[in-house]
């Protein structure tokens, strides 16, 4: 017993330093791609600024957006799960419902990111740089000859990594991987996917420096007697979050309709939108970081409204169009919009301090992702590390869960996890069939809570290995009795993981 302990431990420490190098690789390759997109939208804009003095220029720019929007649709037509954000894709590949070569996907998301998200369409580099650090965490199992169960915790850091490395947000991007993409609260995959994110973080502070991305500056605190505002706020933000879900997932039946362009080009109906858009309001595009942090000299109601209708449709579009690019920015962006026009109108009733609109702001970014997304703890975290400010996580609490709340209410559901359903084909599950492992936690509630292991109808195929109950490793047999706080390891038919994975689930679900 004592040397399998010794080798669990060399095992574990290997893949530590494994998750550090993907920590690392994907701090060099996301920061390159958020320095190349940055410089990108920068020349584009001073392009437009010049057309003011020379309308002929106009045309050449008009030109060349619409040559970088085809040659990215280009991109995906080779290799389509290079398109859109990337984060439903990680997601299948870790339920193993999705196989992928890392390396075209690799190349094609970074140059057609950097083509689509650079020339200033409404779409952001936070998805992209999920699935570039996945890809890069599945080329470096794959020089390590890492296995299997290994090798799906290194994809899982290098997407922790890669959203870290695109917000400088490591404990938010930690928590993104186990909330919403491995949905698995797993020891072994949280403490490799934080040592990855704080890699990567710490090399991106190398080259942008440690301000945080958001660097906005709120000193006061939000009044305890004006927290009915919150829970307005939330409500809010749930209904709008719920509008935004059902206009994202439909409005690609109207591209679909469109009988002159091929799918791949797609890109030029946004193209085509973005040329006066960037003509005339130059510093509202792009992904929006720019447009968050000058909000608050922003006072006109109608003014914010009319820059949010902008975002809203713009950004489904965006989208849709299935350039590579992400919604995480922009629905933080909206989230600040929505925050700043509630803030407003407000304030112009007299029933809140203008001083305190800049807190709706942060909170609204906060809650519009949580309704959105359907990860509150990511969107508390993360919207903290970004501003670089932890002095008001409880009302940035109070948002999110109202905002969650509501949108549950109204039938939200999970934004990723819809956009990824909708892309499964049954190719993708032609697999070859090995032994392979799958985590899975038992919750508080569930179907398996206190039955014995021979009284589950477990899927075809399926052994369960052990049981990790605290610091305890357990040999399981038929009278073996589960527990909530379980961690279960079982043995499956790697064709089937999809399958069981989402047996599994359902086995999670609460009794009736």
């Amino acid at each position: 017993m004592e040397s399998e302990d010794r080798q669990t431990r060399k095992s574990n420490l290997r893949l530590l330093f494994e998750s550090l190098v993907v920590g690392l690789v994907a701090g060099i390759v996301v920061g390159s791609f958020r320095w190349l997109i940055g410089q990108t939208l920068a020349m584009w804009q001073k392009g437009y600024q010049a057309t003011h003095a020379n309308p002929a220029l106009l045309w050449l720019l008009a030109g060349g957006v619409l040559a970088s929007v085809i040659v990215a649709g280009f991109l995906v037509k080779q290799q389509p799960h290079a398109g859109g954000s990337g984060i439903p894709e990680v997601e299948l590949q870790l339920q193993g419902k999705l196989q992928l070569a890392w390396w075209p996907i690799f190349w094609r998301k970074f140059v057609g990111g950097v083509l689509s998200i650079g020339a200033g369409l409404f779409l952001g580099r936070e998805g992209p740089s999920i699935q570039l650090g996945s890809t890069v965490g599945q080329g470096v199992a794959q020089g390590f000859k890492a296995s299997k169960s290994d090798s799906r915790v290194l994809l899982a850091t290098g997407a922790a990594s890669g959203l870290s490395a695109a917000f400088g947000a490591p404990l938010g991007g930690a928590m993104f991987i186990v909330e919403e993409v491995f949905h698995n609260f797993s020891p072994r995959v949280w403490l490799n996917a934080l040592a990855g994110a704080i890699m990567a973080n710490f090399v991106v502070s190398n080259i942008f420096g440690q301000t945080p991305v958001l660097a906005i500056d709120y000193k006061h605190s939000f009044p305890i007697l004006q927290y009915w505002q919150l829970l307005l706020l939330g409500a809010f933000l749930g209904l709008i979050g719920r509008f935004y879900q059902w206009g994202l997932l439909n409005f690609s039946h109207v591209y679909q309709k469109i009988p002159v362009l091929p799918r791949w080009l797609h890109g030029i109906i946004p193209a085509l939108i973005l040329v006066p858009v960037m003509y005339y309001l130059p510093g509202y595009v792009g992904g929006g970081n720019n447009l968050i942090l000058s909000l608050n000299q922003i006072h006109a109601v109608n003014v914010l409204v009319l820059i949010f209708l902008l975002r809203i449709s713009f950004s489904i579009v965006s989208y849709d169009s299935g350039l590579p690019g992400g919604i995480f920015l922009p629905i933080l962006t909206m989230g600040a919009l929505l925050g700043a026009v509630y803030g407003q109108f407000m304030v112009d009733l007299g029933l809140l301090d203008q001083k305190l609109v800049v807190n709706l702001i942060i909170f609204s970014m906060a809650g519009l992702f949580s309704a959105i997304v359907r990860s509150p703890f990511t969107a508390i975290m993360l919207i903290a590390e970004m501003v670089g400010s932890l002095l008001h996580l409880m009302p940035l609490a109070v948002v999110s869960v109202v905002a969650y709340v509501v949108n549950e209410l109204l039938g939200g559901v999970p934004i990723y996890e819809s956009l990824a359903g909708r892309m499964q084909t049954k190719e993708d599950n032609d697999y070859v069939g090995e032994a392979d492992q799958l985590t899975v936690s038992i919750y508080e509630g569930s179907q398996l809570a206190d039955h014995q292991v021979k009284d589950i109808a477990w899927p075809d195929r399926t052994l369960v290995r052990v049981i990790h109950r605290g610091q305890k490793d357990i040999i399981p047999d038929g009278n073996t009795k589960l527990l909530a706080g379980d961690l279960l390891v079982l043995e499956i038919d790697e064709n089937q993981r999809g399958l069981v994975y989402d047996k599994m689930a359902s086995l999670q679900e609460a009794k009736e």
